[in-house]
């Protein structure tokens, strides 16, 4: 891990943006419909951008509330130790939430149609996927993300790429199913450059683990199993960005705001972004085998490979 350097309380104030012509990542689709029905031609190049490092941007698709569980917008659900209200994919409970019995089963009911109707979208769109996919865990992240008192390496108000210090994915890639459920406010969002362009920037300021570091950190317990040079590397660099205010300030980024009722689909683990503003917003994770995408020029395993010469998934 790299050490930790000076690192300023605020994220700084991004100088450029797509509206002055140096990115644009966001693809807007048409669908309104969780079983949305896309041509072949369609659905090739949804996954086509996806797996490019674009985000599928739904403005229309909408996860409508059933009756009373508007009041889960209300962070008071929220047991106030975890940031986020969970939901483990085989579990029967929500996890991080707090209050009566009938509001915790409401919560799993209204968290678990999320898992159900975003899984029906990913099945959907890229039924290629469907052998590869695992649903894994649901939230509904009821807080405000502005403001926050985080440590600098826990700040996603600061652009990053997704990686676990203590779940190794060993290249499974980490596709995401975002819904802002605020009624009034949008998310607001930055999007960084490609990840290849990010890589050649930090790739070089990495380093390798040394002898027997995965069975050891296994060992200890610090990781839930043998770490690969893959998710070594990975880690370093979701730490080298959140830690360099200055790439944080010059590197081409766009803004970009998502309404009430819209969702989006990103590779968190290839999409350099960051979460700047909003409440109220419903996440499902899917890990995906990496023998599932299509075109792996694009993919952070394949552009570390490329760069260091070697294969990235051994142990």
């Amino acid at each position: 891990m790299p050490a930790a350097p000076a690192v300023a309380t605020a994220t700084p104030t991004p100088t450029r943006s797509a509206s002055e012509g140096t990115l644009d990542l966001i693809r807007p689709q048409p669908y309104a419909d969780w079983a949305p029905q896309a041509t072949p031609e369609e659905r090739a190049t949804l996954r086509r951008e996806l797996e490019q490092g674009a985000v599928l941007y739904f403005p229309k698709l909408k996860f409508h509330f059933q009756p009373g569980e508007e009041r889960f917008l209300d962070s008071r659900y929220s047991d106030g130790k975890s940031k986020n209200i969970n939901l483990r994919a085989d579990d029967t409970a929500v996890r991080g939430a707090q209050g009566s019995p009938q509001d915790l089963s409401d919560l799993y009911t209204l968290i678990r149609r999320y898992a159900d109707s975003s899984e029906l979208l990913i099945r959907t769109l890229f039924p290629e996927y469907i052998p590869h996919m695992t649903r894994a865990g649901t939230s509904l992240r009821p807080s405000e993300i502005a403001g926050r008192p985080v440590s600098w390496r826990k700040d996603d108000t600061r652009l990053h790429v997704d990686s676990f210090p203590s779940n190794p994915m060993l290249g499974k890639r980490l596709l995401r199913v975002f819904h802002n459920i605020d009624p009034a406010a949008p998310r607001v969002w930055r999007v960084g450059e490609p990840f290849g362009d990010f890589a050649q920037k930090f790739v070089p300021r990495t380093h390798g683990m040394w002898p027997g570091q995965a069975a050891l950190m296994k060992l200890l317990h610090i990781t839930k199993r043998r770490r690969s040079e893959y998710d070594h590397r990975m880690l370093q660099l979701h730490d080298l960005a959140k830690a360099d205010l200055d790439y944080q300030a010059n590197v081409p980024q766009q803004e970009f705001h998502f309404p009430p009722g819209a969702t989006w689909i990103v590779f968190s683990d290839q999409l350099l972004h960051a979460a700047m503003r909003g409440r109220a917003m419903m996440e499902q994770t899917i890990y995906l085998a990496p023998q599932a995408i299509s075109d792996h020029t694009h993919s952070p395993e394949a552009v570390l490979s490329r760069m260091l010469g070697r294969p990235m998934l051994v142990s």
